[in-house]
Formats: C-alpha cells, structure tokens, sequence
C-alpha cells in the first residue's frame, strides 16, 4: 500500500516536527551533493532549524564567497538594467505629457484669441466661432439647470413652511379653551376650598384665600326655635 499524500501544513507535534526536519534535511543536502558532482554544478545550500541550528553545503570546486560574490554581480546587473529601463521609460512619458501641455495651452489661446495667427483663414475662423458658440451654449444649459435646481430646493422649503404654518393655525383655530383656563382647570383639584371636606376654617378666610366658590353664606343667621322660648 503506497503512502498517502502528506498535506503541506506546519507540524504541531514538536517531536515530529523535528523528526521530520532532520529526516527531510538529509535528503535535500544529499541531493545538493549529487546535483554538484553529477552536472558540475556550483551551489550552496544554508539551512536553519526552528532552534537557530545551522546546516549548509557547498560544492566543493567553489566556495562561499566566490558564490556570494557571483550572486551579488548577477542581481546587481539585473537591478540597473531594470532602473536603467524604468528611467527611460520614465522619460519618455515625461516628454510626451510636455508636448500634450503645449499643444493644450496653444490650443487654449488661439480658443480665447491670445494668439491667434496672421495667416489664419476664414474657414478657420468660422470654424472657432462656431465652437464657441457650442461651447457658450453648453454653459448656459448647465447655468439653467443649476437654477432650476435651485428654484426647486426653495419651492420646496417654501411648501413645508406653508405646511407647518397651515398646521399651527389649524390647532389654535379648534382650541376650544384658552390656556390660561386650561391651566387653571388643571390647577383646581390643588386648590379645593376647606368647606368641601365637611368642614369649615375660619382662619383661611382670614389670610384670604376666598377665591374658592362658597356653598353657603360665612355666617349663620340667627334661629330661634320655638321650642326653646
């Protein structure tokens, strides 16, 4: 039965993990001793475990330094032939926005008849009048249509204050009361005259507080009862 696939993940197992770095690490320097001696080809191979271990190979017709210094030559062209190519790329963008702006400003003030040619002709000049005239055609639209905008916004802003206006005027018309004696109606169960609880206090009338509606006169008249004679 043939191994199964071996998914490409991190170990979590520290033992295994380190197991399987060892085991794979032996493999790979032993291919790179082959490649060397096989094809006669000069490599190096460096190698740092999880622990800060190092493991290298060098082929043996060279050395560390000589393959450092190959490298370094051989990056080092590559990195100034792509500056040398984004450089000159570069300029020639620079030169062809230059010659676009030129022509733009030219443009622009033969448009405004800054310098407008001698040698214009009279096709020519037709030919710019009419596009100033579209062009002064376009900006009154675009100006009709921004006040026209604008003229709804306050047509608008005016319907709602006429809206709250016409609510404001429909409440106070259908108030059946006014508010002074709507508060007052909600101020009488607090100010309840001493006669309506079955009682009557003389000293009340004395600090005047006879704003209350009275049942019955403040003094008695005088009764004689017949039996008592």
């Amino acid at each position: 039965m043939g191994r199964g696939k071996v998914e490409m993940k991190r170990i979590d197992n520290k033992l295994s993990r380190q197991a399987t770095f060892h085991k794979r690490r032996r493999g790979l320097l032993k291919k790179a001793q082959e490649l060397a001696v096989l094809c006669d080809a000069h490599l190096g191979v460096l190698v740092f475990s999880s622990t800060g271990e190092l493991y290298d190979y060098c082929s043996p017709h060279t050395s560390w330094s000589e393959l450092i210094q190959r490298y370094k030559g051989i990056t080092n062209a590559q990195l100034q032939g792509t500056n040398r190519d984004d450089d000159q790329k570069l300029l020639e963008d620079i030169a062809r926005l230059k010659r676009e702006r030129d022509h733009l400003v030219a443009s622009h003030r033969m448009m405004t008849g800054e310098d407008m040619p001698c040698s214009t002709t009279k096709e020519e000049l037709a030919d710019l009048e009419q596009k100033l005239e579209c062009a002064l055609g376009k900006v009154r639209e675009m100006k009709d249509k921004f006040l026209n905008q604008q003229l709804e916004e306050s047509r608008h802003k005016v319907s709602i204050l006429e809206e709250k206006n016409s609510l404001m005027r429909h409440v106070m018309n259908h108030d059946e009361q006014p508010r002074a004696v709507v508060e007052a109606e909600l101020m009488a169960p607090m100010m309840l005259p001493a006669s309506a609880f079955g009682s009557f206090f003389p000293e009340a009338e004395e600090e005047g507080l006879s704003t209350s509606l009275q049942l019955w006169p403040q003094q008695l008249p005088d009764v004689q009862d017949p039996s008592l004679q």
